[in-house]
């Protein structure tokens, strides 16, 4: 039985070793790299605008240039993965997106903050993990 597996994707080499993670340990599972533009980002012009289709805010735009990054690892593992972009709190956009699209797993990296640093900055992985209905896995 083919499993849907959801990677939340960033332009970190965190976010690169869960895809790879992904790929390599699940060969048969329909993965799905999500990129999600915060929405502060995008309100003050660091994004695309979006686009609202199916009660869904895509970004409608050409993909991030770290995409080509992500369709050569798949590659590397004679794979193929669907990418999307959208907008949204990067925690709530990713359990969103989970639970409206059957996700069964999510993989996703971790920038391993502790401490202050982790109390102040807060963690996306955490809240994703705290919260969501599907199991995470959670690449170091």
């Amino acid at each position: 039985m083919t499993r849907h597996l959801l990677v939340p994707m960033d332009d970190s080499e965190r976010a690169r070793a869960a895809l790879e993670h992904a790929v390599s340990l699940f060969p048969d599972d329909e993965v799905t790299v999500l990129h999600v533009v915060d929405d502060l980002e995008a309100g003050y012009g660091g994004g695309r605008p979006p686009v609202t289709t199916g009660g869904e805010k895509r970004v409608d735009d050409e993909d991030p240039d770290f995409f080509e990054d992500v369709r050569s690892i798949a590659a590397a593992h004679d794979r193929t993965v669907e990418t999307t972009v959208i907008e949204g709190t990067s925690a709530d956009a990713i359990l969103e997106y989970a639970r409206e699209h059957d996700v069964d797993q999510i993989v996703m990296g971790s920038q391993g903050r502790s401490g202050v640093s982790r109390m102040l900055l807060g963690s996306i992985a955490e809240a994703v993990t705290r919260q969501s209905s599907v199991p995470v896995t959670i690449v170091p």
